[in-house]
């Protein structure tokens, strides 16, 4: 390919690839050529469509060589981006190649290259001098040699320093030989000189490199035609060689020349000296009188391997005569560099669900030692999730080699070691900063299962009924979190028509107004979402438990209740204290102490005849029966519950005295406790018990059946109490879903009472005796109660302890 130059010279263009284990390509390109040169194509060397080195992410990694080439990733040329000295950059080593490194991800992979910098002809040599003397007696003999300044030229290869030339003379010619760096040239006498036909002799050397075409530079030379010394030093041999270790001490002597001279006088006194044009003047010195060479600067292998010195033996002779000879220093490596250690990060942040394998960072170690001592070992201190992979010499892969947890971590600090082979060895370090990023690999968590809360019943809808809180391990958005409610599957009744939840802050509030006579619990779940992809979430479940209010107010059950009826009681004028006058009969739809009744009597004013039990409602007589007692007592009866506040009932009853109570049929209300015989006592019993068995036969089939009716899950509504009266004197009290039966035994000194509390079915009926002295006592619980208690469906009833005027339940 030729590409048009301002020097007009051919642009070698090669590709070599090899793509081995390394993953090195090889290209070349010529010095100076203009910005934007194509000098290869990555992607059809590497295989690979533009298309997808596009998608790979190909690019050069940052580098002090990276600034003067770049990919174009939409055709994958590789080009010259800034301009291009080799003199500048590899100065007169031969060979001059930038490395560089390039990077394709996806899957990750390193690559080497190395572009040959070509040299082309853009400089000429030149002499340090324009003028240079030489001195030669006149009694030279033929063949004497006299070294020449030797040219320099920063080009490389062809375009360097090829020949001298000399201007015609008769007298002298030269001899070009080859140095290990440069070409001498050495002037020869061809024909003795005459001091008197011509004292000074003028010639022009010229320096010609092999470029092509060849570029050349001049020295003018002045040649003095000296008188009589005609021996010149002569060394003791031509080359010295001598091994020197870097960083050598300044003043540390490192070798001594000698020379001899056959004159006698003068001419044979010597002095030693470096070629002024030797470019390690500023590291060696000479004795010019002993021939001792000393170090007076910093060697450095790293920068120079071999030194050659060109010594000078010169007499005092007049004219003086001189000679050189070579010596060779070889600089011998100290382990004195630490090895260098860069770093670049692939990715801001790892996945804490990263996988083994995956590249975090590149890491590239170098070393300016040579031999074991530039040979490096890389690793990391402590223990850490990541390990270091090879890509080639000195090149390596910072990838993940365990589980990440951002819960647990979510940053390491990574300390990365290289450490030399030298003796002893040298080792540097640094440390990169992994920053772990959160992935929703943690579902939300509620503080409990099973949430209990608490709601009065009649309460507003849209009262608070409770908050629910879940937290999650993870952080932003995988930790922002929403609430929704979740229907039970034995309801038949939405939950969302009775409760309703703010989704963010977790407050559940209250639809409508709920009655605990209808409604004793209600359950539901609450679902906690987090905003992660994809989102997790987990349950909880809340109970909801409507306390009772006093809202019920006491209800008198029949006869007194009947309507259109008149309260009237008949007593005999001989009634004795005690005498069983009447008993009321009331029942409260609350529960708890909100149905705990209290029966309470008011007499004409001094009348004081008669009581009441507080706690069972019986009206019985306090004396005997005065002459100035009225005949008939108005009485009036309150009974009041022991809620707050509390509710009552009110019925008035006319007591009339009788002189007897012949011939009036007995109510059956009335159940006397003197006056009974042995033998009604026990029809009376038997009657009861039979009555208490049909009673308890209906309760048990009524509980089968709201068994079924609330397995189905509905919720009844409120309805008016119905209330039933038994031929043997027990009453039933109804509402909906909840019953309340009560049985008393012809025993008016104690009598049983069984309570069945609504919703639970009768299987939770407690037996109540009533004592003589009006207080409740249970006395039985039945064993399906402690079943359905331990089994958790039902709350454990808390029984106050009390032995007056307290109802047990």
């Amino acid at each position: 390919m030729v590409l048009s130059e301002p020097y007009g010279f051919w642009i070698i263009l090669f590709l070599s690839l090899w793509e081995s284990s390394l993953g090195q390509l090889v290209y070349s390109v010529s010095e100076e050529v203009n910005k934007g040169t194509v000098i290869g194509n990555i992607a059809k060397d590497l295989k690979m469509s533009a298309q997808e080195l596009e998608r790979r992410m190909f690019q050069i990694m940052p580098g002090s060589n990276a600034k003067y080439f770049d990919v174009n990733v939409k055709t994958g040329s590789l080009f010259v981006k800034d301009r291009i000295d080799r003199e500048e950059l590899c100065g007169v080593n031969q060979k001059c190649a930038l490395n560089l490194e390039a990077l394709a991800q996806n899957p990750h992979r390193l690559y080497r290259l190395e572009i040959s910098i070509v040299d082309v002809n853009d400089n000429a040599p030149f002499f340090p001098e324009s003028t240079y003397i030489v001195n030669v007696t006149e009694n030279a003999i033929e063949g004497d040699r006299f070294l020449l300044p030797t040219a320099k030229d920063p080009d490389a290869g062809s375009n360097s320093l090829k020949d001298y030339k000399l201007s015609s003379s008769e007298h002298f010619s030269i001899d070009v030989h080859s140095g290990q760096k440069n070409i001498f040239a050495e002037l020869i006498l061809q024909k003795t000189l005459d001091r008197e036909k011509q004292a000074v002799i003028r010639l022009v050397l010229t320096a010609v490199d092999g470029g092509k075409p060849p570029k050349s530079g001049t020295l003018s030379i002045a040649v003095n035609v000296m008188d009589v010394n005609d021996n010149k030093p002569i060394f003791s041999k031509p080359l010295y060689k001598v091994k020197v270790k870097e960083n050598t001490p300044v003043g540390t002597k490192i070798i001594s020349v000698s020379a001899s001279d056959l004159d006698e006088g003068s001419n044979s006194e010597l002095e030693f000296s470096l070629h002024k044009n030797t470019d390690e003047l500023n590291l060696f010195k000479i004795n010019p009188d002993s021939g001792e060479i000393f170090v007076q600067g910093k060697i450095d292998h790293e920068e120079d391997s071999a030194i050659e010195l060109r010594v000078q033996a010169r007499d005092k002779g007049s004219p003086p005569k001189n000679s050189h000879c070579k010596v060779l220093i070889e600089v011998v490596d100290e382990n004195d560099n630490a090895p260098e250690i860069v770093t670049t990060p692939l990715m801001e942040s790892v996945k804490e669900d990263a996988k083994p394998g995956t590249a975090v960072a590149v890491v590239t170690v170098s070393d300016k030692d040579g031999g074991k001592n530039g040979i490096v070992h890389c690793s990391l201190k402590d223990f850490f999730p990541f390990k270091l992979e090879t890509s080639y010499n000195n090149h390596y892969s910072l990838v993940v080699d365990g589980p990440l947890d951002r819960e647990s971590v979510s940053q390491y600090n990574i300390t990365i070691t290289a450490a030399d082979e030298g003796t002893p060895p040298l080792s540097s370090s640094t440390v990169i900063t992994v920053h772990i990023s959160d992935v929703n690999d943690n579902a939300p968590h509620f503080p409990a299962p099973v949430i209990n809360a608490f709601l009065s019943e009649n309460s507003q809808a849209g009262g608070l009924v409770t908050k629910v809180t879940a937290d999650d391990s993870d952080t932003g958005e995988n930790a922002e979190l929403s609430y929704s409610l979740l229907d039970s599957s034995s309801s038949s009744i939405p939950v969302t028509t009775l409760i309703n939840i703010n989704s963010l802050s977790g407050e559940i509030f209250s639809l409508q107004s709920f009655n605990h006579e209808e409604t004793k619990r209600f359950q539901f779940q609450v679902m906690a979402t987090d905003s992660g992809v994809p989102p997790l979430s987990s349950n909880a479940t809340v109970n909801v438990f409507i306390l009772d209010e006093n809202d019920n107010s006491p209800v008198i059950l029949a006869p007194y209740s009947e309507p259109g009826s008149v309260n009237t009681e008949n007593i005999p004028y001989s009634a004795e204290a005690g005498y069983f006058v009447a008993k009321i009969r009331t029942v409260d739809a609350d529960s708890g102490y909100n149905a705990l009744l209290s029966y309470h009597l008011t007499e004409p004013k001094g009348t004081n005849l008669f009581r009441i039990g507080s706690s069972t409602g019986e009206i019985r007589t306090k004396r005997r029966m005065s002459d100035n007692d009225l005949k008939t007592h108005p009485l009036i009866i309150t009974v009041s519950d022991n809620g707050e506040p509390s509710l009552s009932a009110t019925m008035s009853m006319d007591v009339v005295v009788l002189e007897s109570l012949d011939g009036i049929k007995t109510s059956f209300r009335e159940v006397p406790v003197k006056e009974e015989s042995f033998s009604d006592l026990n029809l009376y019993l038997l009657i009861a018990i039979v009555s208490v068995s049909v009673i308890f036969l209906l309760s048990l089939v009524g509980l089968i059946a709201a068994k079924c009716y609330r397995t189905d899950g509905s919720f009844s509504r409120y309805g008016a109490p119905v209330i039933n009266t038994h031929p043997d004197g027990s009453w039933s009290f109804s509402k909906s879903t909840q019953q309340y039966d009560v049985c008393f035994s012809s025993d008016t000194i104690k009598s049983d009472v069984v309570v069945f509390p609504s919703p639970f079915p009768p299987a939770d009926a407690e037996l109540i005796s009533i004592n003589s002295d009006d207080t409740f006592m249970r006395t039985q619980t039945l064993p399906t109660t402690e079943k359905l208690i331990k089994r958790g469906d039902l709350p454990r009833p808390v029984f106050p302890e009390s032995t007056d005027n307290t109802l047990l339940r």
